[in-house]
């Protein structure tokens, strides 16, 4: 992929995260009355690391949850429209797939659907289907990161579209294949499915293969700048957990600092080391 074609790239990622945005702020005005209405409705608590950690200390807060959505795509927006201002003419190969995780987080407004379901009593169809959308995101986003360790660790990416190629077919087979049921949902407004366990095993895997990766960088390239993103990843996926999985304020909270500054030591080391490449 080009330098020209990965910012036409960003440019569409900045599009997606504001039509996003747009909807998000759009439907507040409609889901929020009812947010605290909807949360009664759940089936259970998040079942997370991140909910293990926090829950038995802090109930939950409807408004937390809302907040922790919101900054989501919030946070999506601002990330990529920096990505785009700080690597406009610098070539990372890394650093598109660092655009893909961040982008990923503007689709977290698909769950507002459960309390527009609420108002608007469309079929149940249209949750499950919005929760499969989901679940790809969010599996595609940590296959993206996990590429992003390869890349740096010395994979040679020639054909870019082949490679993104294969993560969505790797997320889809994995999406399609998991059970939605619809009518049951946590706290934090995700739908139950029944492979929880197995996309935390995903995801710890995927965890530990990407701080190796960026660890082997460091040793084969030769720079301690690499280790300081596997830092930055390790902030950013806890962030995550803690702004997709949690139903009370540690959630935005720990979540949008965590996940902020995770982002912000990747992207500015990326650009350190290849600024001058």
């Amino acid at each position: 992929m080009t330098l020209s074609e990965r910012n036409t790239f960003f440019k569409m990622g900045i599009a997606l995260c504001s039509i996003c945005a747009l909807i998000a702020a759009a439907a507040s005005f409609l889901v929020i009355p009812i947010f605290s209405g909807v949360m009664e409705e759940s089936s259970r608590r998040p079942v997370s690391i991140f909910q293990l950690l926090t829950g038995f200390f802090m109930g939950n807060d409807s408004y937390a949850v809302y907040v922790s959505l919101a900054a989501s795509v919030l946070y999506s927006l601002i990330s990529i429209i920096i990505i785009y201002l700080f690597f406009e003419r610098t070539s990372s190969p890394e650093i598109l797939y660092i655009a893909i995780f961040t982008i990923s987080f503007a689709l977290e407004a698909v769950r507002l659907i459960l309390p527009l379901q609420h108002i608007f009593y469309f079929s149940f169809f249209y949750v499950s289907l919005a929760s499969k959308v989901l679940l790809f995101i969010r599996f595609f986003s940590i296959f993206s990161l996990f590429t992003a360790g390869l890349c740096a660790a010395g994979l040679e990416v020639q054909k870019t579209r082949n490679v993104i190629f294969v993560m969505i077919i790797a997320a889809l087979v994995i999406t399609m294949g998991v059970p939605i049921d619809s009518s049951n949902w946590d706290t934090s407004l995700n739908i139950v499915n029944s492979y929880n366990s197995m996309f935390s095993l995903v995801e710890a895997a995927a965890f530990i293969t990407t701080m190796i990766s960026f660890f082997i960088a460091a040793k084969i390239r030769g720079t301690r700048e690499y280790v300081n993103i596997a830092l930055g990843v390790m902030l950013a996926l806890a962030g995550r957990g803690f702004i997709i999985n949690v139903d009370n304020w540690t959630g935005p909270i720990l979540g949008i600092i965590l996940l902020s500054t995770g982002t912000f030591i990747l992207c500015s080391k990326l650009h350190k080391i290849h600024l001058w490449l």
